[in-house]
């Protein structure tokens, strides 16, 4: 299949897998936007809310304002920078920490599932398609 093949199908199958995925967080109250973002906190944290603007693609205000959300549900605390008072710090709670290892667990739990649905050939071939993947998302 040449890649302009390709690249359609494995896009519409990358989107409605990251859906089916989020359905598993539905209840949680929080957006993908925000679990999203507390990730990352919790991968760079503290982190500034520019930096995480950044590393999340969105403008500071909306970050600021989505960080306002984390911090009143108790997941995130904000603090201020050792070296620079006027920097605002962000890292997560222990309740953040629980909110994404939930979520994870949730999520995982999904796969597990259904990749026993799979036969092995096909499970391995989906362990091989992994670093691919990877490779993709981080270019």
């Amino acid at each position: 299949m040449p890649h302009t093949d390709l690249a359609p199908s494995l896009r519409t199958a990358v989107i409605r897998l990251a859906r089916r995925l989020r359905l598993e967080d539905s209840a949680t109250g929080s957006t993908i936007s925000q679990l999203s973002a507390l990730a990352v906190i919790e991968k760079h944290g503290p982190i500034t809310l520019r930096d995480l603007a950044t590393r999340e693609r969105v403008q500071p205000p909306t970050m600021t304002r989505l960080v306002a959300h984390l911090e009143d549900d108790g997941l995130v605390r904000r603090s201020g920078d050792p070296a620079d008072g006027r920097v605002v710090l962000v890292q997560t709670t222990a309740e953040g920490d629980r909110a994404l290892a939930d979520s994870r667990s949730r999520r995982t739990a999904f796969l597990v599932a259904h990749l026993g649905e799979l036969d092995d050939a096909d499970r391995d071939l989906l362990r091989r398609a992994v670093p691919l993947l990877e490779r993709l998302a981080d270019s």
